[in-house]
């Protein structure tokens, strides 16, 4: 199995060094990343673990997107950033995507569900069930279903009564893709919110989705957040309990097994350019070219 991470079209929120820690001064746009995993598999074909801001937002965003996120985040709408067209820069072709797991289905985690209308898609029952009740304002602003046309293609799970991943629930046996791939429920963001494990070629690594946004919030000693992304989780969360929980158990998970787990969010620029050895905006080089053709899990 091979690890692919792509930056998927960055957010842009207002506050600037509020937001990400790192943008000079506060008057200026953030820049966050939208963290899509593309695996390599043997026998599965191609895995996306999230899609980002796809095609079709890129074209037609305010047909796609609410007009609140669009003005709070700004999206920095760059076709050659969305999933689609990076895999192609890989040599692939967007038929080869047979799976994809999400997640969660807020905007920016599905947006690019549709350019891959063959692929099955994996996510938690109880996401679902939210996304399509869309109960509260926020909810509808989160949720987008002009970004659904594949919903015929969902694959659900209950988020409970799994078998166990170093302490936390699991779903494993995902219908059709390797046991080296499992849902760990991560409740809070949204009640549906799950982390992604894949046991890549460097061990663990758990794509925590939104359980956090910025680095530091998994120091196990001291941990930390900007305040504008304290602010913008607490505003997201639908169940506060839920995510302050889980945030304190991945930062026990890094603590008590740092050496056999990696873990990565959806959002953290810092994170991600780690893991990736390129800059945020940068796509991922081209088959043949001269970068390293994937990012190692660790």
């Amino acid at each position: 199995m091979r690890l692919h991470h792509l930056n998927c079209i960055s957010t842009c929120p207002a506050g600037g060094h509020l937001m990400d820690g790192r943008t000079p001064g506060v008057l200026t746009r953030a820049h966050l990343c939208c963290h899509v995993i593309l695996l390599e598999t043997d026998r599965h074909g191609l895995v996306l673990v999230d899609t980002g801001l796809g095609l079709r937002d890129v074209a037609s965003p305010r047909t796609r997107l609410s007009a609140f996120f669009l003005a709070l985040l700004s999206p920095e709408w760059r076709e050659e950033m969305t999933a689609a067209r990076q895999l192609e820069r890989l040599g692939f072709r967007r038929e080869d995507v047979r799976h994809i797991v999400l997640t969660h289905l807020d905007f920016d985690h599905a947006g690019g569900l549709d350019d891959f209308p063959q692929a099955a898609v994996h996510l938690l029952a109880i996401e679902r069930n939210y996304a399509f009740m869309q109960h509260t304002w926020l909810d509808r602003q989160r949720y987008r279903p002009p970004q659904w046309d594949t919903r015929g293609n969902w694959r659900i799970y209950p988020a409970g009564g799994g078998e166990r991943w170093f302490g936390f629930d699991a779903v494993r046996n995902l219908a059709g893709l390797p046991p080296e791939v499992l849902l760990v429920p991560l409740a809070g963001h949204t009640h549906g919110h799950a982390g992604v494990a894949i046991d890549g070629p460097g061990g663990w690594l758990l794509q925590a989705g939104d359980a956090y946004f910025h680095h530091r919030e998994m120091d196990p000693e001291r941990p930390w957040c900007t305040p504008g992304l304290r602010a913008y989780q607490a505003l997201m969360e639908q169940d506060r309990r839920a995510r302050l929980a889980n945030q304190a158990r991945l930062r026990a998970l890094r603590r008590d097994h740092g050496g056999q787990v990696q873990l990565c969010c959806g959002h953290d620029p810092v994170e991600f350019e780690r893991l990736t050895g390129r800059p945020l905006g940068q796509p991922v080089a081209a088959a043949g070219g001269g970068m390293a053709h994937a990012a190692p899990a660790h």
